[in-house]
Formats: C-alpha cells, sequence, structure tokens
C-alpha cells in the first residue's frame, strides 16, 4: 500500500486559534485510548496523516447532513453483470438509467483485493480488484451519487502485505496483529462466529497466535499499537480524496481487546470512533460515520455517544422484528421496541433496513422476543427455503445467530398458516412501514429487485450468505424490469414508486417527529410531523392476512384539513368515516397531496 497527498479545497479556513482547539481535542481522545504515550507528537502525525492544517473546512455543530429526500442503496459492485464490461461500468450504467431519480447514495460493498468473505477479507485497503474497475470507476459514480464505502477496521486479510511483513517480523506490519496466550482463560470473549478465537501461525521468530473474530483469514489488528491507527487515518484521507463521503465502520463493537473482559463495547472502542469522527468532519464537514453493530439494541444505542461518536447507527432490530410482526400477523412487540427508541438528536438519526448482504442478525432481539417467539422465527426460515447461521453462547452451546434467506422468501408465509399468496403484499408492506419511520431508508438491491433464493450460488460457495447474494446478468435484468407481470419487475417499479413518494414529504425527514399509535394488535401505526410542523402523516399498515377496518376519528384527524392517502390517491373528508385497510395494506394520510407545493426542503 502507498499513500499520496492530495489537496483539498478550503471553504472556510481554520485560524490558528481552532487549530489549536482541535489539536487539544484530538490530545484529548488519544488520552483515553493511550494515557501513557507521547499523545501530543501522536496528535501532529494524526493531523499531518489526515491533512489538516490551516487550510482545513470548519465542521458545523448537530448539523443534519440529510433530509428527506436520502435513500441509500446497498450493492456489491459486481451484482450488475455485463459481458465484455467491467462490474464497475455496468452498476453505474444500471443506476443512471433506473434510479437516478430515486437513490440519493450508494454503498458499495468492499470493492478492494480481497480473500474471503466476498471482500470482508481486504488484502489491499488502497487498490480496486481490478475485476471490478479501478479508482477513475469509483470516482465517476462519486459525481453521480453521495458514496459510501466500508472501512474494515477490525481486521484485515491474512494473505495483505502486512500479515505477510508480520510473519516475517518487519514493517510495515510487524506489531500490527493481536496476539494472545493460548493458555489464556479467553471463555468470555463475545464471538459472532463458531471458528476458533486464536491461531497458530508460524513466523521467523517462531510460533505466534493471532487473534481472529471472525474466521482464521480475518486476522485482528492491534490498534494498541498507534501506529496502526495512523494507517487508518491516512486510508481514510484517501478514500475521501476519491469521493467517498460515507464511512460505514465495519465489526466496530470488537475493535479493542482486552483479556478478562468480554472484549465487546470497550471504552477504547468508543474514543476511536470519536476521535475519527473529529478528523473525518474537521476534512470534510459533509463527510458522515455510520457505525455498524449487530448487537443488542440497548447496546447499539451507545454509538451515538453525546452526538460526538457515529452520526448514523444501523437499526439492527428492526429486520428481524419487522419480519415476525408479519410473519405472526401482531405489532405488539413492534410498537414496545418503537416506543422505546430514543428521538435521534440533530446531528444523528438512525439507518434503517430489512435486507443486507449478510442475513438478519438475531441477536438484536434480545430482549425485545422470547425464546419461543425467536424459535418460531427460525423455523419459519427454514420452512420458506432458508438456511441459519449458528453461533457458540457463552453457556457453551450453539444458538442462532443469523437467518440466510432472500427477504421475498422470508415474507412469503406466516407462522400460522405457511406459504400463501400475499407474499408480494407483505414484502411492499415490509418496506412501506420502513420508509415512513423515523431515520434514513436503505435498500439491499437484493430487496429492490425481488430476488429469490440463489440455491445454485449457495452449493457453488457453500457459504450460507451466499443464498442472498445474486449476481444478475444485465440482459436478464433489463428484460425482467421492461415486463409489468415480472415477479422483478413488478416489485421494482412499486418499490420505486414508494421511494418516490416518500422522497416528496418533509415529515418523512429523518429527524422529523414522531409518536405511536395504538389501534390494535393488527394495525401498526404511527404518526410524523415535519420540522416546521406544515405537514403531518399518518402511517397505518395492516400487518395481518384478514381485512381491518380503522376509524378515522381514533387517530384524531383535523377538521380543518383535507387528507389524503399519499399511496392510493383517497381523500378523506369526513373524519368520522371508517377506513378499511386491505391484508398488508399501507396508507400515507397526509393533510397535504402528491400535488401540493410542499416548500422547500427541511
Amino acid at each position: 500500500m502507498s499513500l499520496t497527498t492530495k489537496s483539498t479545497e478550503a471553504i472556510k479556513p481554520m485560524q490558528g486559534k481552532s487549530q489549536k482547539e482541535l489539536t487539544r481535542r484530538v490530545i484529548e481522545h488519544l488520552g483515553v485510548i493511550y494515557p501513557d504515550g507521547d499523545n501530543s507528537s501522536l496528535a501532529r502525525k494524526l493531523l499531518t496523516a489526515m491533512n489538516i492544517g490551516r487550510h482545513t473546512k470548519h465542521p458545523i455543530s448537530f448539523y443534519n447532513n440529510w433530509n428527506e429526500r436520502q435513500t441509500i442503496l446497498i450493492t456489491y459492485g459486481n451484482t450488475v453483470m455485463q459481458k465484455g464490461k467491467l462490474p464497475l461500468h455496468s452498476l453505474h450504467r444500471f443506476l443512471n438509467k433506473h434510479l437516478q431519480n430515486s437513490i440519493e447514495t450508494v454503498h458499495i460493498l468492499p470493492f478492494f483485493p480481497f480473500s474471503s468473505d466476498d471482500g470482508f477479507a481486504i488484502m489491499d485497503y488502497l487498490s480496486v480488484n481490478p475485476s471490478l474497475g479501478d479508482w477513475e470507476d469509483i470516482e465517476a459514480i462519486s459525481k453521480d451519487y453521495k458514496l459510501m464505502a466500508d472501512l474494515v477496521i477490525n481486521h484485515m486479510s491474512s494473505r495483505g502485505l502486512w500479515f505477510d511483513n508480520f510473519k516475517k517480523q518487519i514493517d510495515p506490519g510487524k506489531d500490527y496483529f493481536v496476539e494472545a496466550d493460548p493458555d489464556q482463560d479467553l471463555s468470555a470473549v463475545v464471538r459472532p462466529r463458531n471458528s476458533p478465537l486464536l491461531n497458530e501461525v508460524n513466523t521467523v521468530n517462531g510460533k505466534k497466535y493471532i487473534w481472529c473474530t471472525f474466521g482464521e483469514d480475518q486476522v485482528d489488528l492491534n490498534f494498541k499499537n498507534p501506529q496502526v491507527l495512523i494507517e487508518f487515518v491516512s486510508i481514510i484521507r484517501e478514500y475521501l480524496n476519491h469521493g467517498i463521503t460515507l464511512f460505514r465502520m465495519d465489526a466496530v463493537p470488537f475493535l479493542w481487546k482486552e483479556p478478562g473482559t468480554d472484549c465487546i463495547h470497550l471504552q477504547q472502542t468508543h474514543e476511536i470512533i470519536k476521535l475519527l469522527r473529529t478528523l473525518i468532519e474537521n476534512h470534510s464537514p459533509k463527510a458522515v460515520v455510520i457505525c455498524e453493530n449487530n448487537v443488542p439494541n440497548r447496546e447499539n444505542l451507545t454509538y451515538f455517544g453525546n452526538a460526538n461518536e457515529a452520526h448514523i447507527i444501523y437499526n439492527f432490530s428492526l429486520p428481524p422484528l419487522l419480519v415476525f410482526t408479519l410473519l405472526s400477523g401482531d405489532c405488539r412487540h413492534l410498537k414496545t421496541w418503537m416506543m422505546s427508541m430514543p428521538p435521534a438528536q440533530s446531528g444523528t438519526t438512525y439507518l434503517n433496513f430489512i435486507a443486507s448482504h449478510d442475513g438478519i442478525g438475531l441477536r438484536p432481539l434480545d430482549g425485545l422476543l422470547s425464546d419461543t417467539e425467536r424459535n418460531s422465527l427460525v423455523q419459519a426460515a427454514v420452512d420458506f427455503g432458508g438456511r441459519v447461521t449458528l453461533r457458540r453462547a457463552r453457556e457453551g452451546f450453539d444458538k442462532p445467530y443469523e437467518l440466510n434467506i432472500a427477504l421475498f422468501d422470508m415474507l412469503k408465509g406466516t407462522l400460522e398458516a405457511g406459504e400463501d399468496n400475499f407474499a408480494f403484499d407483505r414484502f411492499i408492506c415490509a418496506h412501506a412501514i420502513m420508509l415512513g419511520i423515523e431515520g434514513i431508508p436503505a435498500f439491499y438491491i437484493q430487496s429492490l429487485l425481488g430476488s429469490r433464493n440463489d440455491y445454485h450460488r449457495l452449493e457453488h460457495t457453500g457459504r450460507n450468505r451466499s443464498i442472498n447474494r445474486h449476481i444478475w446478468d444485465t440482459e436478464e435484468l433489463e428484460s425482467a424490469l421492461k415486463d409489468p407481470d415480472n415477479p422483478h419487475g413488478k416489485v421494482f417499479a412499486e418499490m420505486k414508486r414508494l421511494i418516490d413518494i416518500r422522497r416528496q414529504q418533509p415529515a418523512f425527514h429523518p429527524n422529523a417527529t414522531q409518536f405511536t399509535l395504538h389501534l390494535g394488535t393488527k394495525v401498526f401505526a404511527f404518526w410524523r410531523q415535519s420540522i416546521n410542523r406544515n405537514q403531518s402523516i399518518f402511517c397505518l399498515s395492516n400487518v395481518s392476512r384478514r381485512k381491518q377496518t380503522v376509524k378515522l376519528s381514533d387517530i384524531n384527524l383535523i377538521t380543518t384539513d383535507t387528507w389524503h392517502d399519499l399511496i392510493q390517491g383517497e381523500s378523506y373528508e369526513d373524519p368520522r368515516a371508517k377506513l378499511l385497510l386491505r391484508p398488508y395494506q399501507t396508507v400515507w394520510i397526509s393533510n397535504m397531496s402528491n400535488t401540493e407545493h410542499l416548500g422547500t426542503h427541511s
């Protein structure tokens, strides 16, 4: 890996006093991480690595770098393939042809040279995988869309240069990885995998045991060595130089290791995120830090800090909880969870998703569902053709950790009746709920296209997660999307329609007011109000297989306003009337219609 420094255009030069204040803040962060270090010297090195000097840009505290138009697409660089074309070219063409007016941000999953885990075992952080394209292709996409990329910061490939140097005991890399004594008691360490925590490695100095949280090919980096921190700050600066402005911090809860503890969510981990945010936003005020923490809800919320850590956190409890709601036909747990979620402070928000390149995580259900309910969800995934990934629990036995299944297949039936004819309606209902709730909606491309379980790819790789990582041929995909009767075309058209409606509503700003409504167990309902209070939207979803009736008086519509369903286009002039909801139907009842001028974005 080699690093080059590129100049940055200054919007507002940092004065000497501000520079001293920034240095002081960096030193304070470092004092928590390295209490016995030469932190003044280290702070200077970090500021130099980030290329922060007198001509740096000022961040604005509690500023929302997003509005109601913000939507995110999650995709691999090679999900859309065309014969004779580099995948990043094909992806860019697909985005511009079909999603230019619907998607604002594109999250391209790791596009670097890698050795395993579909990109998350990175060999070289500073190169684009040549089978996908090059940095010019990445920069081209960043000019048309905000670009989100993974900072795989906990571990790297065992086939990377740094680890090769570790085995040779030369720099850079000699002290870059976490070593441990196999005789130590490490039973308290929280693991997301069943693979051995320590792996034996032969080096020029004999055998060493290396910490591997996620597997033998993903060796954990040692942030107790400040040089590793400097390396990653330099990597971040390079990503910014290439047009990346959203940083998904992968697997950060496990970053700091301290034998004798559970090695998750340690204080040093949180402080490293705060430090990186300080450096990133002083380099590029509109850049955003996103934490990916597949952990129980209460633990996940801590990564907001005091609005000084992650700008955005993934709403990991939403996918399994929403799926359970639609499969059970009962929204009690979803309502309880929603009422417990604190409104995000200005400058922070949630990232809402239902499906991702990984499976549907089950740990975020801790404390939200009973074991019996969780097991029913696992059984449904198996019944609908999915797979289940296990992890070794502290109790010494394996527990379901993740459901591996295409979301459309996961929603093709219910716990009570099994597979039925409501798969499409249930699938669209799930996304309509996600689009309405507080936060930024993110769509995994396979869900946007209504992909089904890919058993061929599953068999080819032997990895459970491959079942929901289909690779589309461009001609096959274009043919499907042109046909309104094709299941994929039908899903894509309706998903785009809902996204486009949502993007026009100030009441769907990620930080707009939200209140949960109580309309029984079959209708999940909430109210959103725009920041300027001009628009209200009542979001009602029938989460059951049977028709439901709701009295409009129960949601307290103001009689002086005319109310419209933004999705179906119906108007409600009598606030005492009854609303009939079809199975899995969603309505967005607003005091402004789609044809009204809604003013400037909040």
